[in-house]
């Protein structure tokens, strides 16, 4: 089985690292990945400068390569470089939590719906903690994320989907729970500071509010009560229960001339 690894958090990343220790043995191995932290990139792609690739050891029989781009440069790259297609693509392990509608900001996310995107199975694997800094406080995430792998490969999942996978941090994990994504705020998103020149800027922060932080249901309230959280997501954004309404509008080209008058 042919693997391509990819991340948000650089090419040395302790999340990587342990995901490539933990590698099958009948696992043929890419690594494309950020040359430095990418986090909270979203699924940017670099349009207006030159990427370059450079080679990375993480050991033996493990082609792996930098990229001074974003997670969906690396595999957007890697795809068009690699003679076999990978059988999955692997976004991660990342330091910190992916949950709730922090996937839209996610480059750990992105990297595997870009992937999903080109048609290939796709997972992405995030660990609940931003306090693990070793390959080995990535260690159950690392067997997490080989296992959903193998399980990804084998039984396949409907087009554009992938699986997001969130592993809670210490050695109380309860199982696994499939679920769907939770509703993730921020309380006090900027803190206002002044400069030594006087000048006002903002630094962003904020303060986590899950609003159903308590049902096990949502990615949000399993990570809390300790499971692995499971979430199949798609990048179809349409919202089709919304169609018929919209159309009920009666939307009229006449009136766009002049859409305020008469209204």
């Amino acid at each position: 089985m042919q693997v391509l690894i990819t991340n948000d958090d650089g090419i040395r990343a302790p999340g990587l690292k342990a995901l490539a220790e933990r590698r099958p043995r009948d696992c043929r191995l890419w690594v494309v990945a950020p040359d430095r932290e990418r986090s909270a990139t979203g699924h940017a792609i670099t349009v207006h400068k030159p990427l370059f690739m450079g080679r990375y050891d993480l050991g033996e029989g493990i082609e792996a390569f930098h990229v001074n781009g974003t997670p969906s440069d690396c595999v957007k790259l890697a795809l068009e470089l690699m003679e076999t297609p990978p059988a999955v693509v692997i976004s991660g392990i990342n330091r910190g939590a992916n949950l709730g509608t922090d996937v839209m900001y996610s480059g750990t996310v992105s990297g595997a719906v870009e992937a999903a995107v080109a048609g290939f199975p796709a997972i992405a694997v995030s660990l609940d903690s931003h306090e693990a800094s070793e390959p080995r406080d990535f260690d159950l995430a690392a067997r997490v994320a080989w296992y959903m792998a193998r399980l990804l490969a084998r039984h396949g999942l409907p087009a554009g989907t992938l699986l997001n996978v969130n592993v809670p941090a210490g050695a109380e994990v309860k199982g696994f729970r499939v679920t769907r994504l939770g509703i993730r705020r921020y309380r006090d998103v900027f803190d206002r500071r002044v400069d030594p020149r006087g000048r006002v800027y903002y630094w962003m922060a904020g303060e986590v509010e899950d609003l159903d932080q308590d049902d096990i249901s949502t990615d949000t309230g399993a990570v809390r009560a300790g499971y692995i959280s499971v979430t199949p997501i798609e990048f179809d954004l349409t919202k089709y229960a919304a169609l018929d309404v919209v159309r009920d509008w009666n939307l009229d080209l006449s009136a766009v001339a002049a859409p305020w008058e008469g209204q």
